[in-house]
């Protein structure tokens, strides 16, 4: 096979090398237009499971490139006078220069075919060969020529860095965050090999405009960074090398594959250096097209394989990457942390490492975390243990003058099974089983308003002297056998209303049986759903009042807390975002019109509710369109909530319209809730797709809630925070005396599990790669 490889960078360079390993009769051919000998920017940086790729892979450039490189454990967080130092990290960096020799070294002691100083201008001129490997970087010809077939995305971030080496040495990789006059500087800082190591250098728009940077050449802005990174430098230099302040383009392709061409590495994919996975990210894409073709007997079966079967895995490093690049966008909505929270929160902030993770590696720091948090707890009144203390997700939260007794929540979860709006014995089962389950507080489903209010005809209500008393029934079970508290969650459906049971078809029209249903415009869900007639100002004050009357029903019946549904496309939500919004008068319009009426019944149900009861706000923080509401938005709408005397933001988002399109992800809606609590800067419960106590802690830790709601883990276990209490060892959580015989059991028998659990991660880590510690082993 004849093998065509456009760019001589580390994906190309290892790809020769794994095919000519191994098919040593290919005809593997690779074209650089640089020297051999030129590189561009320092070091590259490796984990230890990265470096146990390599070393599975081909030994003996892993062999080359441990004997050229620089090991380091321990992570550094310079920030305002404080330094955190977090072991059990294990990388290595190594200079690019030395990466690109060896590996040229390796591949050329293979028979691979090296022409440097040699541009391909046209893949016509590579047109006899079966394979076309475009690895040629940011700027890739044949992604540009192709883009039509490829259809790249580029998203150019708005920060702006700078590639910078010096000859400071480096005992860790170091964060290192400077204020000026200016604004706020970061540097990302590693030794790649002795006497050298590598700076990139960050800050956002404003502060390099404010610094003049732009109008400063290479060895200007050397200069002035080593002011600000003086203490940091310690008397040494910064060193230039194409050293250009430039914005970091994300790249994404919807295809990568097109005939016998593939793209690779940069070309294909980017990674930003926050997470230090650019080189590791395309030598990876290097073994996955590897691996293909060792898996399949032809070149269009191969890449086929590579194009579906490496998309996931990309995606997962991609979607880290967005997650860091964007806390390092936004750093100083934490600049008014606790350091130790501020390192903790850098420390997770791509959701890789967690509370449990970081407790497995720096034992130390997380419990430093712990006693950080339990200070800020006891500082807004609480007794709590300071020097020992629970988990954050076993701390005390007060709203007004509602107290829950941890930070776990169970979601509010339609369950489309009431008749005629009645609660029947499914609920009391349900919300008694989670009432006793051990959770701070708990939410009922969307509870309507009215008949018409309705979003299905299973949905529950609270408009009838019936439902009163069978909510009250229920509330008063779950207060008589624990300290879970309850809240009621009020809605109105609008234009999503009149549709058919969730598992018969979500947001589907009726078929039969539908009422009529209103909205701030004429505007469908679906285009074949009812469309809603457009409401007066009479449909408004009745609305209005239906929202008052089931408030007052609410405190009769018991609840701690109610809630005002404004998100999901519902009714209220659907004055708010400027997608379903059309209207022309006092209510439509900027953003200030649209939340007039939403803030004119939350206003009409604060009245009726006691001063001495909190109340929250459920909010879409973002729409997921173009067009739509924005986290920039939501902060607005929140702070609008909270000036009107609503104590806490429940934080969700979507389900505007069926156009949007979700960034789907672990805790994938979280960062909406970091923007809301620390820009407000408000109270805020997050949501979506928290799925263990282990991030229940990390979004607590890194400031990012003050509560964490859990829908679909609560359905499969009613009590989930009674075994997050047994996980942690947290005996003090409240249970029903009829069941603490089997709570005892559980704590007997979690001790160990959890032993046998920490044993089993230890043994999965990769091994290090400390020359030290090998050399002691043998």
């Amino acid at each position: 096979m004849r093998i065509a490889i456009l760019g001589g960078g580390p994906a190309g360079l290892y790809f020769a090398i794994l095919m000519k390993k191994t098919w040593s009769q290919s005809d593997v051919t690779v074209y650089e237009r640089n020297r051999s000998d030129d590189t561009f920017g320092f070091g590259v940086v490796f984990s230890d499971a990265t470096l146990e790729t390599f070393e599975k892979y081909d030994y003996e450039s892993y062999q080359a490139i441990t004997r050229n490189f620089a090991y380091w454990d321990d992570i550094e967080i310079r920030f305002k006078d404080t330094l955190h130092r977090i072991g059990g990290n294990g990388f290595c960096g190594c200079a690019r220069r030395t990466l690109l020799m060896l590996l040229q070294d390796r591949a050329s002691a293979l028979g691979v075919k090296l022409h440097f100083q040699t541009e391909i201008k046209s893949i016509d001129e590579v047109a006899d060969a079966d394979l076309i490997i475009a690895a040629d970087g940011i700027n890739s010809f044949v992604r540009e020529t192709f883009k039509a077939h490829f259809r790249p995305e580029m998203d150019l971030r708005p920060n702006r860095f700078a590639w910078m080496g010096s000859t400071k040495p480096l005992d860790a990789f170091t964060f290192s965050f400077r204020e000026t006059e200016h604004g706020v500087f970061i540097a990302h800082a590693y030794q790649y090999e002795p006497g050298h190591s590598t700076w990139v250098m960050e800050t956002d728009a404003g502060t390099f405009e404010r610094a003049g940077l732009g109008a400063m050449d290479e060895q200007q802005s050397a200069a002035f960074l080593q002011r600000v990174f003086a203490e940091d430098l310690d008397g040494h230099k910064l060193q230039i090398n194409r050293s250009l302040w430039r914005r970091f383009p994300m790249i994404r392709n919807a295809r990568c594959v097109m005939d016998n061409v593939v793209l690779l590495g940069d070309a294909k994919a980017t990674a930003h250096f926050s997470i230090g996975s650019g080189t590791k990210l395309a030598m990876e894409d290097a073994i996955a097209l590897f691996e293909a073709f060792k898996a399949n007997g032809s070149v269009n079966a191969a890449l086929h394989a590579f194009e579906t079967g490496r998309r996931e895995d990309v995606e997962r490093i991609q979607h880290a990457a967005d997650v860091s690049l964007v806390w390092f966008e936004h750093v100083r909505r934490f600049w008014g942390m606790d350091p130790t929270q501020f390192a903790f929160g850098l420390m997770t902030r791509s959701k890789s490492i967690t509370y449990d993770n970081l407790k497995l590696r720096a034992p130390e720091f997380v419990a430093d975390t712990d006693r950080m948090f339990a200070r800020g707890v006891a500082a807004s009144g609480f007794k709590v243990d300071v020097e020992t203390p629970l988990p954050p997700m076993f701390q005390p939260f007060a709203l007004r003058d509602m107290v829950v007794a941890n930070r776990v929540v169970v979601s509010p979860m339609c369950m489309y099974s009431a008749t005629d709006g009645m609660p029947g014995d499914w609920h009391v089962v349900h919300y008694g089983a989670r009432g006793i389950g051990g959770a701070g507080l708990m939410f009922t489903e969307m509870t309507c308003v009215a008949s018409e209010a309705r979003i299905t005809p299973g949905c529950a209500g609270m408009y009838t002297d019936a439902h009163e008393a069978a909510w009250k029934r229920i509330v008063d079970f779950v207060h008589a056998h624990g300290e879970t508290k309850f809240a009621m969650q009020l809605g109105h459906a609008g234009r999503k209303g009149a549709t058919k049971l969730m598992w018969e078809g979500i947001d589907r029209p009726l078929a039969a049986g539908a009422w009529p249903i209103v909205a701030p415009s004429p505007v469908p869900y679906y285009p074949d759903s009812q469309v809603p007639r457009e409401m007066t100002r009479a449909d408004m004050d009745q609305v209005r009042d239906d929202f008052v009357a089931a408030t007052r029903r609410a405190l009769r019946a018991g609840f701690d807390m109610v809630e005002l549904h404004c998100a999901h496309g519902y009714l209220l939500a659907s004055f708010i975002s400027p997608l379903t919004n059309h209207r022309t008068d006092e209510y439509g319009g900027a953003l200030e019109n649209r939340l007039r009426f939403p803030l004119e019944v939350f206003d009409a149900m604060r009245a009726v509710w006691p001063n001495h009861k909190p109340m929250s706000v459920r909010i879409s923080a973002t729409d997921w369109e173009d067009g739509g509401i924005t986290g920039d938005d939501a902060v607005e709408i929140a702070r609008a909530f909270s000036r009107h005397g609503c104590d806490l933001i429940d934080v969700s988002t979507g389900q505007t319209t069926p156009e949007a399109r979700p960034v789907y992800g672990r805790m994938f809606q979280t960062p909406f809730s970091d923007q809301i609590r620390n820009d407000g800067p408000l109270a805020t419960m997050c949501v979506g797709n928290i799925t263990t106590a282990d991030q229940v802690n990390t979004i607590l830790a890194a400031g990012r809630a003050d509560l964490v709601a859990l829908a679909r883990p609560h359905l499969v276990n009613p009590y989930f925070t009674l075994h997050a209490a047994a996980q942690y060892g947290v005996s003090a959580l409240a249970c029903p005396v009829q069941y603490e015989p089997g709570q005892s059991q559980l704590f007997r028998t979690a001790e160990q599990a959890q032993a046998e659990l920490t044993e089993l991660k230890l043994k999965a880590r990769p091994k290090t790669h400390d020359p030290a510690l090998l050399r002691a082993a043998e």
